[in-house]
């Protein structure tokens, strides 16, 4: 679009009008104005198409990238952010394609936005939102604030908050702190940057560069890479001795030190990933299924020979430990909409912010072991997250004994919009339709078994026992058939031995 003089800064489908139908937001900057200034079209989808000519502006512009969120648990995503004609947030309510305000706050939003729609007390989102009264002081020293992320990073159920940081302007010195509801500071899980003799730290966002350089906030993208069951992070880093920026994963590990003794785990960098290490001038880093597997591989972005050229690398994942997974899908639409224009089977639906997933099985060891994610919390500034959860259930092999799907419910509701399904196999793909919305007892699910490299090796191994067996009988079947062969001809020769 940039003949038509604007730049397209982010791409967020969903259906912004309960037709069932996706659509395309797309966030604009014109080059010719300043970074506060963004516009927003919707492009609407019609008949699994999107009609270029159909479009909506909104009248009003924002000062960063806004929020796709659903705001009034209408099931139908609305648009979060500051305008620039005030400095309160404001919602762009989807269905009625209206403005309201949005949070009675005195604070002025920082920029670049870092903002989520996410269960974070378990409620499995109320209608009601309100400010929380407990405030965590930033730590001393910080200068450089980051995209915040949540994810479940310990294993318990609950997500926590995660908030890459700089102590210094040029981030020379970097950290990634974390904190949780009810924990009232905030923890360092991961501080230590140097690999040998080289010190790495974040890359800061450079906000005063013109508008037709895009420059990235400190942003962490979350994904179980090994699938053990406590996610880890992709970050983009560079040398702060030299001029070298690269994407690194963040190994979630258990807790070596007193400083994150609290939380049990802290993130290590993967300095070794030798695939990752060949990609030079990485600008952003993320996680994607692209063999429909279960397993995330990564996905990273680099410049090229100019500021506008960039280039695309995907990365597979040799991961090959026996661990399981389970993936899991929220499928939100309106689904009456579509069931009277289908005549075959009717779609599922289409991706929608705000749906939370909460499982609890027992590991290998016998223990209870939780895991929970909020699906598509995050929109603006390359969050880049997937419409559905890979969860990673460790080396244990059973049933997932309890697997709870929640979705936003309307202000006044009393209900919980929230069903529980039981005995889900690992390895599989459960994709829900919550549909009736309010009657989560007659919710729906489809599970998708993907078999893994551990159902072919156990086929094998049953094959060659079987084979095994069958040549043992052989030689023994031969062994008899020769002895009775002998027997026999001793008889004989007994026989005629007596007649003389």
């Amino acid at each position: 679009m940039k003949s038509l003089g604007v730049t397209i800064t982010s791409v967020v489908p969903g259906d912004y009008d309960g037709d069932s139908q996706m659509d395309v937001l797309l966030t604009t900057q014109a080059q010719n104005h300043g970074r506060d200034e963004l516009s927003v079209f919707i492009f609407w989808g019609h008949n699994q198409t999107l009609d270029l000519n159909h479009k909506t502006m909104l009248n009003r512009t924002f000062q960063d990238e806004p929020l796709v969120m659903d705001f009034n648990g209408d099931l139908i995503p609305d648009v979060f952010g500051v305008t620039s004609d005030s400095n309160k947030p404001q919602i762009w309510i989807g269905r009625n394609l209206s403005w309201h305000p949005a949070l009675e706050t005195q604070s002025k939003m920082y920029i670049p936005h870092s903002h989520a729609f996410i269960d974070l007390n378990n409620d499995f989102t109320d209608g009601n939102f309100s400010k929380l009264q407990e405030t965590k002081e930033m730590p001393s020293g910080v200068k450089v604030i980051g995209q915040s992320v949540f994810a479940d990073f310990d294993g318990d159920g609950q997500s926590e908050h995660l908030l890459p940081v700089c102590e210094d302007k040029k981030c020379q010195k970097s950290a990634i702190y974390l904190t949780k509801l009810g924990l009232n500071q905030w923890i360092p899980v991961l501080q230590d940057f140097r690999n040998k003799d080289t010190l790495w730290g974040f890359v800061s966002y450079q906000n005063e560069k013109p508008s037709k350089e895009i420059s990235f906030p400190i942003t962490l993208h979350i994904g179980d890479y090994n699938m053990d069951g406590y996610p880890d992070a992709l970050a983009i880093l560079r040398n702060t001795s030299g001029s070298n920026q690269q994407a690194f994963l963040l190994e979630n590990v258990p807790c070596n030190n007193v400083s994150c003794k609290s939380v049990r785990r802290m993130f290590k960098v993967f300095w070794e990933l030798s695939d990752l290490n060949q990609i030079k001038d990485a600008v952003v880093a993320t996680f994607f299924d692209i063999y429909e597997d279960g397993i995330l591989d990564i996905i990273v972005l680099s410049k090229g020979h100019s500021s506008e050229e960039f280039a695309i690398h995907t990365l597979k994942n040799n991961f090959e430990a026996d661990a399981y997974f389970v993936k899991v899908i929220g499928k939100l639409s309106l689904y009456n909409h579509i069931k009277m224009r289908c005549s075959e089977e009717c779609p599922f639906g289409v991706n929608q912010p705000g749906p939370y997933i909460k499982y609890t099985t027992v590991d290998a060891n016998g223990y209870l072991k939780n895991g929970s994610a909020g699906q598509l919390s995050q929109s603006a500034h390359f969050a880049l997250q997937l419409p559905y959860n890979v969860l990673g259930l460790g080396r244990s092999a059973n049933f997932l004994d309890h697997l709870y799907v929640g979705i936003p419910r309307p202000l006044g509701e009393k209900s919980i919009r929230r069903q529980e399904w039981t005995a889900i196999i690992p390895n599989s793909q459960l994709i829900v339709i919550p549909y009736p919305h309010n009657v989560p007892r007659s919710w729906s699910a489809k599970l998708y078994l993907t078999p893994s490299n551990i159902v072919l090796l156990t086929a094998i191994a049953l094959i060659g026992v079987c084979v095994f067996i069958l040549a043992i009988i052989g030689i023994l079947h031969w062994q008899e058939k020769k002895a009775d062969d002998r027997e026999k001809r001793q008889e004989a020769h007994r026989f005629h031995f007596d007649a003389m």
